[in-house]
Order: structure tokens, then sequence, then C-alpha cells
């Protein structure tokens, strides 16, 4: 019979998360993250595979909150879809400009180092963007049911650029660029959504 795990697996892929997020992948070695969580590499491999296998449990993991954080943010009735769409940009926005570290986004950064020579973090990235264009359309079609958006356009168009815009100002936030100019983007980019005609 197996022993239980006398260790908190949630509270381990945290500290695995932190430390590759700080150093990246290729960047981080196993003896990091076991010194880091107080355990052994043989309880690390046993509990999680290898680095590769371990970090794509962070990975997706964090990914799944992520898609599942927009979904609770963006989801509601169609007369509050356009300010629930306005306070997600917001709020991505404050996040960036409040991150003075230039931590930048996990998948941002992990997508940029590995995406192109490893087919899970890129499967994984290409998902989690699916379904983040998703929540955005959803909530756009929902705006323009409402009538705060032109109806007329390209639901799917418009989640894809809100999209872009998001993820644009992640790189731009690592980059350095001003929190007042993070601010200033997100509040262009909501500015630009086509209004309806008034006739």
């Amino acid at each position: 019979m197996a022993r239980p795990r006398s260790f908190d697996e949630a509270a381990v892929l945290r500290v695995a998360r932190d430390q590759f997020w700080e150093t990246g992948y290729a960047g981080t070695k196993v003896d990091d993250i076991a010194a880091a969580t107080g355990l052994g590499k043989g309880s690390l491999y046993g509990a999680f595979g290898d680095k590769h296998a371990l970090f794509l449990r962070v990975f997706d993991y964090y990914c799944g909150e992520a898609g599942e954080g927009a979904r609770h943010q963006l989801e509601g009735p169609d007369d509050t879809a356009y300010r629930r769409l306005g306070d997600h940009v917001r709020a991505i926005a404050e996040s960036v400009a409040a991150d003075q570290a230039r931590r930048g986004c996990l998948i941002a950064k992990s997508t940029a180092e590995c995406a192109e020579h490893d087919e899970a973090v890129a499967a994984r990235s290409r998902q989690l963007f699916r379904d983040l264009r998703n929540h955005l359309t959803a909530c756009v079609a929902g705006a323009q049911r409402a009538g705060d958006i032109d109806a007329g356009a390209d639901p799917a168009h418009l989640a894809g650029l809100v999209l872009a815009v998001l993820r644009g100002l992640e790189a731009l936030g690592k980059g350095g660029f001003e929190p007042d100019d993070v601010r200033a983007i997100a509040e262009t980019a909501l500015a630009v959504l086509p209004k309806p005609h008034l006739t």
C-alpha cells in the first residue's frame, strides 16, 4: 500500500509556479524547487514527474485560473455587458500598471519562451486564448443586444481586437511602459469600439 503524501500538493504547485515565473522554464532547476518547497527531489519526481511534467501542471493550472477568472468577470446579463467589458479591460490595465517589478504575465512569458519548441505549451496557450476570445465575444454580443455597441460589427472580431490589446498591454508593461500610458491605451481601446448609429 502506498503511503499518503505528507505535503500540500496545491501549495507545492504555487511555489513551483513562482519559481518558474521568476526564472523561466530554462532557468529553473528542480533543485531550486526542492529547496523552495523543502521537499526532496525524489518526492517531487514521485508526485509530479520530471521538470517538464511539473511545469505543464503549473502552466495548465494557471491557464485554467486565468480563463475561469475572465469568464467570471465577463459573464452576466446583457444590460451590464458593456460595463463588465470595461471593468475587465481596466482591471487588466491596472494589474499591468501595478507590476513595478515587471514580473509580467506567466502565460505570456512561458508562451514566448517555450511555445515555439514545446507543442504541449503551444496547445494549452491556444486553448486559453480561444477561451478568452470566446468569453469576450459573448460579452461584446451582450453589449450589442443591449444597444451599447454597434450590432452590425462582428463580435468575434471585436473580441479579438480587445484580446490583442490586453496581451499587448502585458508586453508593454513588461518592457517598462509608464502606468498612465498603459491606462490610456486601455481607455482608447474601449473608446474605439463602435457605437450604435443614431437615427
